[in-house]
This record gives structure tokens, C-alpha cells and sequence, in this order.
């Protein structure tokens, strides 16, 4: 059975740090890039950041770039998103989810409604 498990979120203070990781079991992980999407309230749900799983490579969303960083660590099967700098705007529960693909250009595509964590909120407060 694949299983994602989003972990990490919590309440923060703007201008703190947090990290989540996203643990991964029941397929080849190896083989799987995978991303970072979140939604706040009322607001559809958007790519945050990805990683490939051929090179490494990673795509962020303008609104995070510089201030997040995605990792994987393929003996943990697990991804990582390291959040510093954190806004009020970035409050939203996030979720992990395995792609199709990760590009550079425009992000990632999910692989299926099957194939996402159940998501972990972040708060960040003024």
C-alpha cells in the first residue's frame, strides 16, 4: 500500500523556521520525484516546491523561492521541506504528494488522487 506521512507543521512566528518531512513507504521511491503543495483557507491549492528523482533537480513556487528548500534523502525514503523566513501568507495545511513529473520550468504534477499525505498544517502568526 503506498503511504505518504506529512509531518512537522505547527505554529510558528513569522520570521521563524520549521521543517517537514514527508515519509514515503509501499513503492520504489527511488523512482518518484515528489512535491510540496499547499492550501489555505479559500484559496485553491498550490505547488510549492518539488524534487526529481532522476538528477536531484528541484522547481519552487515565486512565493517561496529563496526562503524554502526541498530535499530528499533516498535511504529514509523520505522529503524534506525546510521553511525559513516564514510569512503570515505561507499559513496553509501542506501536503506531500508523488509526481509524474517535476520540472524546473512549471512545477510538479501529481500522480494521482491516490498518491498524496494527508496533509500537515503550518500557522504562522505576526
Amino acid at each position: 500500500e503506498v503511504q505518504l506521512q506529512a509531518s512537522g507543521g505547527g505554529l510558528v512566528q513569522a520570521g521563524g523556521s520549521t521543517r517537514l518531512s514527508c515519509a514515503a513507504s509501499g513503492f520504489n521511491f527511488d523512482d518518484y520525484s515528489i512535491g510540496w503543495f499547499r492550501q489555505a483557507p479559500g484559496k485553491e491549492r498550490e505547488g510549492v516546491a518539488c524534487i526529481s528523482s532522476s538528477d536531484g533537480s528541484t522547481y519552487y513556487a515565486d512565493s517561496v523561492k529563496g526562503r524554502f528548500t526541498i530535499s530528499r534523502d533516498n535511504a529514509k525514503n523520505t522529503v524534506y521541506l525546510q521553511m525559513n523566513s516564514l510569512k503570515p501568507e505561507d499559513t496553509a495545511v501542506y501536503y506531500c504528494a508523488i509526481l509524474v513529473l517535476c520540472t524546473y520550468s512549471s512545477g510538479g504534477y501529481p500522480l494521482g488522487d491516490d498518491y498524496w499525505g494527508q496533509g500537515t498544517q503550518v500557522t504562522v502568526s505576526s
